[in-house]
C-alpha cells in the first residue's frame, strides 16, 4: 500500500513545501467587529438577550468585514473520502470496502450528509483523496494512493506523499473559494478512520490512549480493546515527532487528514470562515493549526462529537462548540445541522430593525 494512484505526481512534490509556504494568517476584521457589536447594541432587544446568536454574528461580519454581514450564498461542503490500513486490525464495525460504496451513496444523494446539506442550503463535494478502490474520474482528480498505511506499525505516508496531500487540500480550498464558496464545511469519509484522528490529538494534547478511544462505528468491547491496541501501538512511533506537524501525519495521519489539514489552513489564508465537523475534522484542524498559527479565528465549532478525544481538541483550539447532540457520524453532518444558526445569526444583524427605526425606546444611560 505504498502506490500512489491516478492523481498527483507526488515525486516531484517538495515535502518542506506546504509547512513553508503557508503565509502568516490576517485574523478578522476588527473593525467590522466593533460596528456589529455597536449595532447589536441598537437593536430591538435588550443588550445580550439572544446570547451566543450574537456573538456568531459578530464572528461572521468581522470575517466578511462587513457590517451588517452579507447573507451566505454558497456554503460549501467538501467529504475527504480516504480507507486507511488500520482497519485491518478490526477497529471498525464496518469493513473497509464500505468507504467506496458509501463514496457512490454521497453521489447519489442518499447519504445524511446529502440530507442535511439540502436542509441546510449547502452544496456537496465529494473528493477521492485516498479511497482503496477506484471511484469516478471527476472526484479522484486529487487523489494520492490507494488506502494510508496501518498506523500502528507502519507510516500512514511518505514524505512526498504528505506534502502531495496537503497541497492537495490547499488546492481544493481554492477551487471552492475561487468558485464562490463563502463558507466552508469539511466532511470525511472512511473506515477506520477515527483511530488515526485519535492518534494525532493524543499526540499533539499528551493524551493517553485509553482517554481518546471512542465507539466509532459503534464497535462492541472486543473492537474498543483492540482500538485501543492500536492507537497505543501508533502513538508510541507518533510521540517522537509530535512537534513536527508534517511528520506526524506522515507516521500517524494519512492522506485523507493531511488533505484536510490543507484545506482548514488555506480557507484562513483565504480569509474564508469555516464550520468545523466532529472528531475527524478536529484532528486535522490541530495540525492546521500547527501549520498556520492563528487560522482557527477563522473557524466556528459546530458541535461536540461522542467521540472522547473531540472535547481535547475543542479544549486544544478554546473553541465552543454551538451543539451537543451526541453525534459522532462525520461527512459534515454536525456542521450542517449547525448551520441553520449562522444564517439566523446573520440575518438578526442584517434585517432586525434599531430601536430608532422602530420607534422602540431604548433603555436610559444611567
Amino acid at each position: 500500500m505504498t502506490n500512489p494512484t491516478k492523481g498527483h505526481d507526488v515525486s516531484t512534490v517538495d515535502a518542506d513545501g506546504p509547512q513553508a509556504t503557508f503565509p502568516a494568517i490576517t485574523p478578522p476584521d476588527e473593525q467590522a467587529r466593533r460596528q456589529a457589536v455597536a449595532r447589536h447594541a441598537q437593536l430591538t432587544k435588550p443588550a445580550g438577550s439572544l446570547g451566543r446568536l450574537e456573538e456568531l454574528g459578530v464572528w461572521i461580519a468581522s470575517c466578511q468585514g462587513a457590517c451588517p454581514p452579507r447573507p451566505f450564498t454558497r456554503p460549501r461542503v467538501v467529504v475527504f473520502a480516504g480507507d486507511h490500513g488500520v482497519a485491518a486490525e478490526g477497529v471498525s464495525a464496518y469493513p473497509s470496502e464500505v468507504t467506496g460504496q458509501m463514496v457512490a451513496n454521497f453521489l447519489t444523494g442518499g447519504a445524511a450528509v446529502n440530507v442535511a446539506a439540502t436542509n441546510a442550503g449547502a452544496t456537496v463535494r465529494v473528493v477521492d483523496i485516498a479511497v482503496a478502490g477506484d471511484t469516478p474520474e471527476l472526484i479522484a482528480t486529487h487523489k494520492i494512493r490507494r488506502g494510508s498505511g496501518a498506523v500502528n506499525r507502519e507510516d500512514a505516508l511518505t514524505e512526498a506523499e504528505t506534502a502531495a496531500a496537503v497541497a492537495a487540500g490547499r488546492a481544493i480550498a481554492d477551487e471552492e473559494i475561487d468558485g464562490g464558496a463563502d463558507l466552508l464545511i469539511a466532511g470525511d469519509m472512511g473506515i477506520g478512520n477515527t483511530t488515526p484522528a485519535s492518534v494525532l490529538i493524543a499526540a499533539l494534547t499528551d493524551t493517553e490512549p485509553v482517554a481518546v478511544v471512542g465507539r466509532g462505528t459503534g464497535i462492541d468491547d472486543a473492537g474498543w480493546m483492540r482500538k485501543t491496541v492500536a492507537i497505543r501501538d501508533a502513538l508510541r512511533r507518533a510521540r517522537p515527532v509530535a512537534g513536527d506537524p508534517l511528520a506526524l501525519l506522515r507516521v500517524a495521519g494519512g492522506a485523507d487528514l493531511a488533505a484536510i489539514s490543507g484545506f482548514l489552513a488555506q480557507a484562513a489564508v483565504r480569509r474564508t470562515p469555516v464550520l468545523l465537523d466532529g472528531l475527524i475534522v478536529g484532528a486535522a484542524a490541530l495540525i492546521a493549526e500547527e501549520l498556520a498559527p492563528g487560522a482557527r479565528r477563522w473557524w466556528v465549532a459546530a458541535h461536540r462529537s461522542a467521540e472522547p478525544a473531540h472535547t481535547l481538541v475543542l479544549d486544544q483550539l478554546d473553541l465552543n462548540p454551538l451543539l451537543d447532540l451526541g453525534m459522532r457520524l462525520g461527512e459534515g453532518s454536525g456542521a450542517l445541522a449547525a448551520l441553520p444558526l449562522l444564517t439566523l445569526a446573520t440575518r438578526v444583524l442584517t434585517e432586525m430593525a434599531t430601536f430608532e427605526e422602530a420607534g422602540v425606546t431604548s433603555t436610559e444611560p444611567v
